[in-house]
């Protein structure tokens, strides 16, 4: 069983690491358990982009009528797939209770807060635990084919400077003179000047190199089975046998909500968002920045090891099959908009999934009723971009100090 620690984090993945390395840092001991391997969640194949210019949440107006007109569209970027599900039914009941201006307002300012506190920590954070992360400060770009998708986007970015996250407009000839990776058709583009992007499974394995390194434990292949109270703390029962700690963080991504229920606690209201992505060597000619090709929500990001496209958000359960249509989707919508779309050689498609909260705004805190049991969950696509600031808002709290921002908008009592 070993001796006890201070905190056991479940889930080795960016999150739960970058909590671990806060944890550490704040002189507490810390055992990090990974079912899996380190990373190998949504952590390893998302696109790495570091953006506050996407404070806005899913839960929007007109979201829900437009993923149900997607519904018999198999390839769309937001795709809800047929099936009898109670659990998925009753979570987008609550998301579409959600798709109003006030709501979206509220989540946006929430969701804004973890992103620049995380933005701004960034340079340090990553010099300190994963300087080989391939992190930029260039910004990222936003094109747009039509006008009305620009307007629609462009209605936002008041918005956005009202929460101290800049954005720009460009006109679409200005903006291919400047970029030449870019087919002719682009009506405008909206810079965002402080994003910025990493490589993410490089980013991961410096955080667990460093996480080794300052005293901290991992497990991988531990699988977590349960949680028993004990008089001053916790014990997490799993396939490496019974860990004894002061407290424990639930940092499982998108498998949270089952975790946390096979241990006898109340259910959170997610779901798993599940994305794609395909990884290529370098083309020759490529964007300047990470870049979201709008109408066909792909992502593109280009690093000096390789070139990305990802996202999507597709609502399958925990369906693990690498659906080739939405794949191929991928490679077709940045054809429509690069003149070399993808590398020579292709080193990865991936699938993984993304932890939905019902409102968009990540899970972050003590579970109600329980002394010593926490989550940090529910930060859909911007798991990465959030990380920095969610591991120090977490590691505040189970410390008893202040937090340096106001943990209420991301506390799991939030829920009814």
């Amino acid at each position: 069983m070993g001796e006890r620690v201070d905190v056991v984090v479940v889930g080795g993945g960016v999150i739960g690491l970058c909590t671990a390395l806060c944890l550490v840092e704040a002189g507490r001991s810390v055992r990090v358990l990974e079912a899996g391997s380190v990373g190998s969640g949504s952590s390893h194949g998302n696109c790495g982009t570091l953006t506050p210019s996407h404070a806005g949440p899913l839960a929007a107006p007109g979201t829900i009528a437009k993923a149900v007109r997607w519904m018999l569209t198999p390839d769309a970027p937001f795709y809800v797939a047929p099936r009898f599900d109670p659990g998925l039914w009753r979570w987008l009941f609550g998301f579409a209770r959600r798709c109003n201006a006030r709501d979206w307002r509220s989540a946006m300012a929430s969701r804004a807060t973890l992103l620049n506190a995380s933005r701004a920590a960034f340079p340090d954070w990553v010099a300190r635990h994963a300087p080989d992360a391939e992190f930029a400060e260039e910004g990222a770009d936003c094109v747009f084919r039509t006008q009305a998708d620009f307007d629609r986007v462009a209605a936002e970015m008041p918005a956005l400077h009202a929460l101290g996250i800049a954005a720009e407009a460009v006109p679409g000839a200005a903006y291919l003179r400047a970029n030449p990776a870019f087919r002719d058709g682009l009506f405008a583009a909206i810079r965002y000047p402080g994003d910025a992007r990493l490589r993410p499974d490089r980013y991961v394995s410096g955080l667990a190199a460093s996480l080794r390194g300052l005293g901290g434990v991992i497990d991988e292949g531990f699988k977590v089975d349960g949680v028993v109270r004990e008089a001053d703390g916790v014990r997490v029962r799993g396939s490496g046998g019974d860990v004894l700690a002061g407290d424990v963080v639930f940092a499982t991504g998108a498998w949270t909500p089952t975790l946390v229920k096979s241990a006898g606690l109340a259910a959170l209201p997610m779901q798993p968002g599940k994305g794609y992505s395909i990884t290529y060597t370098r083309p020759r000619l490529v964007p300047q920045r990470p870049v979201i090709l709008h109408e066909r929500s792909v992502c593109v990001t280009v690093w000096d090891s390789g070139f990305r496209l990802g996202s999507t958000m597709e609502f399958s359960g925990y369906d693990s099959t690498l659906n080739r249509r939405r794949l191929d989707a991928l490679e077709r919508g940045a054809a429509e908009y690069l003149h070399e779309p993808f590398g020579a050689v292709k080193q990865e498609e991936w699938c993984g999934w993304r932890p939905l909260s019902v409102d968009d705004v990540p899970i972050i805190g003590r579970v109600p009723g329980q002394a010593h049991v926490w989550v940090a969950t529910g930060h859909g696509m911007l798991g990465v971009s959030m990380s920095p600031a969610t591991g120090q808002l977490l590691a505040d709290l189970v410390c008893g100090r202040s937090p340096r921002i106001d943990p209420a908008p991301y506390s799991p009592a939030r829920f009814p």
